[in-house]
């Protein structure tokens, strides 16, 4: 895949392997973002391709772009062929659709972001805005250049929307469910978030949470190197039974966790649930520390229990949360069934460029109606408030 000429003094590569990439550098140019997540550290990304999970075999063709100029790194982005659209949870198959109809091939297609991850943050890592315009525009090249429909940046942050919508891209709107700490003054425990929601809704999930204790299941939590391998095989292994629920296949290798274990410790949530001595199921939050957010990643369990999923997903979770005086939990893709719980409506972006012109008028005016019909359902969403 070509990757184009040098820019004045800066230097465009592509790089299939990670490993050849400077990691200090690569984070330190994530943090100088206004996102900079966990997920879009070198040893993620890294982890993802070196343990098998995002690689060609799966779909996933490691392409990351540099920007350097002379020895220094100036300009990122992980970038990935994609063969399909599965593990992106921003749906396009209706245009991979069209395209097959037509007679053209949509796959492979250029995509921007962090596989298996519905998560928010930086994408484009750059100095500036200048720069980050730049970027987008070696991705356009990229595309130009090489037999590739389309490019794609899933959940970027604000300066990447501003920054795509000043190339032209098109932009495009999902919602997700996030739970918010009051930011004048934080919640002083779990009762006390729950005093603030509706006499429905605090009823609801006291019924839940009762079901839960009176079955006997315990739970317990571990963070960070309190998390051993035993505990990871536990998870892995309920991780697993989730998917053979859902008859699919897990998109995250054991040796993935082998290297979050070793390389992100610090990045890690589990709760563990037990009853009678015996472990049955657990879920696992990814955090940033630094910035006081958690995010909802996993979950399984081993046997059935009414309302588990929600003590071990959700009322869990924001225990933890609002003791630790966190800002932000991020309940992951979709579910309205969240709002109940306390999430609230949050919109997500993603920016599309098409090579085809055609196709490229055709999504803009789909993207147009769409994005009315997203606006109007989180005014609807708003008004079913669960809060007092």
């Amino acid at each position: 895949m070509s990757a184009g000429a040098d820019v004045a003094d800066v230097r465009i590569q592509l790089v299939e392997d990670p490993s050849t990439i400077d990691a200090q550098a690569w984070d330190a140019l994530l943090d100088a973002q206004a996102v900079p997540t966990p997920f879009m550290r070198h040893a993620y990304l890294s982890a993802l391709h070196d343990s098998g999970s995002a690689v060609p075999d799966t779909g996933w063709a490691n392409r990351w772009l540099c920007l350097t100029q002379g020895h220094e790194l100036v300009g990122g982005c992980a970038l990935y062929l994609k063969s399909h659209s599965y593990g992106e949870y921003v749906f396009d198959w209706a245009w991979a659709d069209a395209y097959q109809r037509h007679g053209l091939h949509y796959y492979p297609k250029l995509l921007g972001a962090v596989p298996f991850t519905p998560v928010a943050g930086s994408r484009l890592l750059a100095r500036d805005e200048p720069s980050r315009r730049a970027l987008l525009q070696v991705l356009r090249q990229l595309c130009r250049g090489n037999d590739l429909s389309s490019a794609h940046l899933l959940f970027i942050d604000e300066a990447d929307r501003r920054a795509a919508a000043a190339e032209g891209w098109m932009l495009r709107q999902t919602v997700q469910f996030h739970w918010l700490n009051r930011p004048d003054s934080p919640y002083a425990d779990f009762d006390d978030f729950l005093a603030g929601l509706q006499r429905d809704k605090r009823k609801k999930i006291a019924q839940e949470r009762r079901r839960v204790a009176e079955a006997g299941v315990e739970f317990s939590v571990h963070q960070g190197e309190q998390i051993d391998r035993a505990l990871w095989d536990f998870f892995h292994h309920c991780y697993t039974l989730t998917y053979a629920a859902h008859h699919s296949t897990p998109y995250l290798t054991r040796d993935f966790f082998a290297r979050m274990q070793r390389d992100m410790a610090r990045h890690w949530v589990m709760f563990v649930a037990s009853r009678g001595g015996r472990r049955i199921a657990c879920s696992l939050l990814a955090i940033d520390p630094d910035r006081g957010h958690a995010y909802g990643r996993y979950w399984g369990s081993t046997e059935y229990v009414p309302c588990l999923h929600f003590e071990a997903c959700y009322y869990q979770p924001l225990r933890w949360c609002i003791a630790q005086g966190y800002a932000r939990f991020e309940g992951g893709a979709q579910g309205e069934h969240k709002m109940a719980r306390g999430l609230l409506p949050v919109v997500t972006h993603s920016a599309h460029w098409l090579k085809h012109p055609n196709f490229a008028d055709a999504v803009a005016r789909h993207l147009e109606r769409e994005g009315a019909g997203i606006e109007a359902y989180v005014d609807e969403l708003r008004e079913r408030n669960p809060f007092r």
